[in-house]
């Protein structure tokens, strides 16, 4: 089962950060927001469909995540847990750590934005630039 997300690039993406992953619905971006790959998102944490929802709920069960970027892809494996809220409305975290908060959509991730390939940032400076985040449970 999988769902798609889409969001676009913003002239500020940075993608510096060592810990986290996130996108947001919000339409802009300042340099602060240095683990942010794209704004002006379909949904939030809080709009993922509910059948998604249920299996990120489970304990400890591996969910694949695609950064799209044509031509470019980006994988992040991360885990699920019965603790997440997915209850933002703007943001969707992925998180090399388990910390839990209402944007956390994955925990103890492999990689984060500091690890997106510097092609993909460079492409995602462009605010015309579509992106994809799709989500994969199994």
């Amino acid at each position: 089962m999988e769902e798609d997300i889409s969001f676009w690039g913003h002239p500020n993406i940075r993608s510096l950060h060592y810990t986290t992953l996130e996108i947001t619905r919000e339409p802009n971006l300042t340099p602060r927001g240095d683990c942010i790959v794209g704004v002006a998102a379909s949904k939030g944490c809080l709009q993922i469909d509910q059948l998604i929802r249920k299996n990120l709920l489970l304990e400890n069960n591996f969910v694949k995540i695609s950064i799209i970027v044509e031509p470019y892809s980006f994988a992040v494996v991360g885990k699920t847990n019965n603790k997440l809220l997915l209850s933002h409305p703007n943001e969707i975290v992925l998180r090399k750590s388990n910390y839990v908060d209402s944007r956390t959509l994955l925990i103890n991730c492999d990689v984060s934005s500091a690890d997106v390939p510097r092609n993909m940032i460079d492409a995602l400076r462009d605010s015309t630039k579509r992106g994809i985040m799709r989500i994969v449970v199994e």
